[in-house]
């Protein structure tokens, strides 16, 4: 019993109990959120939600100047240096909110434009558009506090945070498309984030002081400090989403909404596993990798995960796929079924995806800026034209199959890369 409470007591545990909370709470939300979506707006909604939502994954980059890391890192870095800390995020706040002011222009006065482009012809959908620019600055705004909670080391801030917004978002979602199917899909995409800053802002009250800027404290060099990470956030996640915007659009043009709506939905599923993953990796592997001082230690951190990561991960790559024509319809509904067919190569893929990811996490955690944006870039290229040419001669399973394609060539090349330390 005295064993359990020191454990109980443990800070540590504390913060890994409740980030998995948090993970659970955000698959079941999503969860229902596809449930729901699937029922009420059906496969060809679901492609357009999924177009939307990665070009709010541009918008929301665009809008943090791709600081997300660089903000978490200086803040812990600077904490007990009141005058530097002040002099950061002031910088960052002026960038961030005159950015944040300029998108939301653009979106308003080219939300036509951007409406025809996006949902294909859906100039109905304006109104989404519209929104979002009013939206858009409260969005990063919320995005901004939750990444300064968590350079002062305040996570449980930061996961009660997003376990409220989540359930918030999860109502207004589930409200939305019960009475407004497509376009409360999409706007619920909108609204259910913004909601995020009126949480965020609650929470944000212990580090209220340090967010007491100033013009005279902007500083430049925190930019070009920051300028590695944007660069960074740039090609992970502007060109990223761009590509699997591309993507779904030839698919919606060539194939048809539902096709797209199909890679929608394994997309979704794919997701929600390497939300697991990703946590493990940037709460245990990441800190590990940053602080390992030679290749021996790199070395170990890649073993420990590839011997005690990988071998689950493939068995539950495995079971899903047995389970796939029960999962399908589980999550979605019985218009989702032709789904099951993308499941083996969308698989093959997230395998070589999950061993990859341990060494492309390498990237953040030493810094190597220029190899990181020279593989992600070729990666991204091989899944677009891959994808192009599968995609005609094997209708939409040609995507998963680029998937598969991709991610074999991109392991092979950090492999490659980083042999010396993988076979130390």
């Amino acid at each position: 019993m005295i064993f359990f409470k020191k454990i109980g007591a443990n800070e540590l545990f504390k913060v890994f109990s409740l980030n998995g909370l948090s993970v659970f709470f955000k698959i079941i939300i999503g969860f229902i959120t596809s449930k729901i979506i699937a029922v009420y707006v059906g496969p060809s909604g679901m492609a357009l939600v999924g177009n939307f939502r990665n070009f709010i994954n541009i918008f929301e980059s665009i809008g943090l100047l791709g600081f997300q890391n660089g903000i978490i890192k200086y803040v812990a870095e600077n904490e007990d240096d009141v005058k530097k800390q002040r002099e950061f995020l002031s910088t960052c706040v002026i960038s961030i909110a005159s950015i944040s002011v300029l998108l939301s222009f653009v979106l308003y006065y080219f939300s036509g434009f951007i409406a025809n482009k996006l949902f294909l012809n859906g100039t109905e959908y304006q109104l989404i558009i519209v929104v979002m620019s009013i939206c858009t600055p409260w969005y990063i705004a919320s995005l901004f506090l939750i990444n300064v909670l968590n350079g002062f080391g305040l996570y449980r801030k930061v996961i009660t945070v997003n376990i409220f917004g989540n359930i918030l978002g999860l109502i207004l979602s589930v409200i939305l498309i019960i009475n407004f199917n497509t376009f409360g899909a999409l706007l619920s995409i909108v609204l259910a984030p913004t909601l995020l800053f009126f949480v965020s802002i609650f929470y944000a009250n212990s580090v209220a002081p340090f967010l007491k800027f100033s013009f005279q404290s902007f500083q430049f060099k925190v930019v070009k400090n920051l300028a590695e990470y944007s660069l960074m956030a740039f090609f992970s996640s502007i060109i990223g989403s761009y590509v699997y915007l591309s993507i779904r659009n030839n698919v919606i043009e060539n194939l048809s909404f539902e096709k797209a709506g199909y890679w929608e939905a394994i997309t979704r599923i794919s997701g929600y596993y390497f939300l697991f993953l990703t946590t493990i990796l940037t709460v245990f592997f990441l800190p590990k990798l940053s602080k390992s001082k030679n290749i021996e230690e790199t070395s170990k951190v890649f073993w420990d995960y590839f011997k005690g990561i990988i071998p689950i991960f493939t068995l539950v790559m495995i079971l899903l796929f047995f389970s796939r024509k029960f999962v399908v319809p589980l999550l979605f509904s019985k218009e989702f079924e032709p789904t099951t067919s993308l499941f083996f190569w969308q698989l093959i893929g997230d395998i070589f995806k999950a061993v990859s990811l341990i060494l492309g996490y390498q990237f953040f955690a030493k810094k190597l800026t220029l190899v990181f944006i020279v593989t992600e870039f070729f990666s991204l290229l091989i899944l677009y034209f891959s994808s192009i040419y599968f995609i005609k001669i094997f209708d939409v399973e040609g995507i998963v199959m680029a998937h598969a394609f991709t991610y074999l060539i991109y392991l092979i090349v950090l492999v490659a890369y980083f042999r010396k330390t993988i076979f130390n």
